[in-house]
């Protein structure tokens, strides 16, 4: 027990370790760039290249978390790390840069292993705020970020890298001492988990939400301080500084995105995080002055941040049983999201001489995200309302204005016989008994039309011929606007007794 316990901060702060060795070469770019000449998309991609295997990396590292546990994932990939930022302290050239930053993206992969693992230890109604409280970890690059620099100056960026040494022995060995090794293991096949959820739509919705959210997370961490230096003309302390507060705000919203998730309807926050994520992209394409800029980028942490922590928390709700293989493609697109527009931003800025295009291309995706948000929540109301008819022990038929069947549940087949295929688009005379006159039916619409509803006892026949009685309850369906759209009948099947 005392070992499950310890498990959410000791996977939080082995995330912080990962995502500090995975930033080094933007937080280290302005310094490394005076010994290594680079042109500016060669910077560009140096500092985009370990996002590559940090993204794909992380749909196999969430089905091996499932399969061999969160403790022997980090020890493996701690240990592997050390040999690509050993390689990176001795680099002398870009080809040097791109093959160590390339391995070193396994520093970002590692955030499948908390989110795959730490929800198997809490209930659901709290796997928001949990996995809220691990996205913090993304706190890693803002140490980085700030850290760096600041110890570079005194030691040069080599010795820096050098030390990250020290973080990832210390980790690997945590891990391997206090890490849970009787965690719950799923054996699931990879490719039977893929075959089950890759036709979802709310999987591809999720990961289009993450790659806006997180990819802006990742792309703003590295492409804030060389930028800064660059744009804004100033020195690396104080653009290291800047993007470590952009880090800090995003990442620490990210368990109040979860516990928001938790307590609210979840796509009502994103569509606020989407929405303002939309008029912070449009403010940002105009390039405005530092501090409005400041403004802009502070109102895409925030909403980074809380989008983050939000998205986390539909995940496991509607994907309990491949959580691993679902975290890992969902975050594996959130870490391709900061691998594009860092380079975009680059190749534009060399076509048209300014970044305002890729500024506006974020807000653009961000509304097509509120629009695909907004349809995604009144579809979860729909599937709602779907899911109470087809688990209601009573006996549905939906019909149209013009009396034709639009839907039935499973307790009208039990009871009728009739399967929906064969009633669907027909009139409810063919449940008819001959019990009852025309007159019986024209005073039931009467009372309908003048009280707003009808009930009472009813014989009608089953699809085997049987008369049987029941109590029925019939009523309109409003729009909004007070028009009736369709008509509602629910019965029970009543003790038969002899006429």
């Amino acid at each position: 027990m005392k070992t499950q316990k310890i498990q959410l901060p000791l996977q939080t702060l082995s995330l912080v370790a990962g995502f500090m060795v995975w930033v080094i070469l933007s937080s280290l770019m302005p310094f490394i760039k005076e010994d290594i000449p680079m042109s500016a998309n060669q910077i560009a991609m140096a500092t985009a290249i370990p996002v590559i295997l940090g993204s794909v990396l992380r749909i196999p590292i969430g089905y091996w978390t499932n399969r061999f546990g969160a403790r022997r994932l980090f020890f493996i990939s701690f240990t592997l790390l050390l040999f690509p930022v050993y390689f990176i302290s001795l680099a002398d050239s870009y080809t040097d840069l791109l093959i160590g930053g390339l391995f070193v993206g396994i520093g970002g992969a590692i955030f499948s292993v908390g989110v795959t693992s730490l929800p198997k230890y809490y209930p659901k109604e709290r796997h928001g705020f949990v996995n809220g409280i691990y996205g913090v970890g993304n706190i890693g690059t803002a140490v980085s970020t700030f850290s760096a620099p600041v110890v570079a100056i005194e030691l040069g960026w080599q010795t820096t890298v050098k030390l990250y040494l020290i973080l990832l022995l210390a980790f690997a060995l945590f891990n391997f001492i206090f890490g849970d090794k009787n965690e719950k293991k799923v054996v699931t096949p990879l490719g039977e988990q893929i075959k089950s959820v890759y036709k979802n739509q709310k999987l591809w919705a999720l990961s289009l939400f993450y790659f806006l959210t997180f990819g802006s997370f990742v792309a703003f961490t590295i492409y804030l301080p060389n930028f800064l230096v660059t744009h804004f003309e100033l020195d690396k302390v104080d653009a290291g500084l800047r993007t470590a507060g952009f880090i800090a705000t995003a990442t620490f919203l990210r368990p109040v995105g979860g516990w928001l998730g938790d307590k609210f309807n979840s796509f009502v926050i994103l569509m606020v995080v989407f929405a303002g994520m939309t008029i912070s992209g449009i403010l940002l394409s105009f390039m405005p002055s530092l501090t409005l800029y400041t403004i802009g980028c502070l109102a895409v942490a925030i909403c980074a941040g809380i989008g983050n922590g939000t998205i986390f928390k539909l995940v496991p709700l509607y994907f309990s049983k491949q959580a691993g293989i679902v975290n890992g493609i969902v975050s594996a697109m959130g870490g391709l999201g900061g691998f594009f527009p860092p380079l975009m931003l680059s190749i534009l800025f060399n076509l048209t001489g300014h970044y305002a295009i890729g500024f506006m291309a974020l807000s653009q995706v961000a509304l097509a995200s509120l629009i695909i948000v907004i349809w995604m929540f009144y579809q979860d109301k729909l599937s709602l309302a779907s899911d109470i008819i087809d688990h209601t022990a009573e006996g549905i038929m939906v019909t149209d204005l013009k009396g034709n069947i639009e839907k039935v549940n499973p307790a009208f087949t039990l009871v009728t016989g009739y399967e929906p295929e064969e009633v669907i688009g027909k009139n409810p005379r063919i449940l008819r008994s001959g019990e009852h006159g025309e007159q019986f039916y024209s005073e039931m619409w009467e009372t309908i039309k003048k009280k707003g509803s009808w009930q009472g006892e009813i014989w009608n026949k089953r699809k085997n011929g049987e008369i049987y009685p029941e109590w029925l309850t019939i009523s309109p369906v409003k729009n909004d606007a007070g028009e009736v759209k369709n008509f509602v009948g629910m019965f029970s099947e009543l003790e038969f007794k002899k006429r």
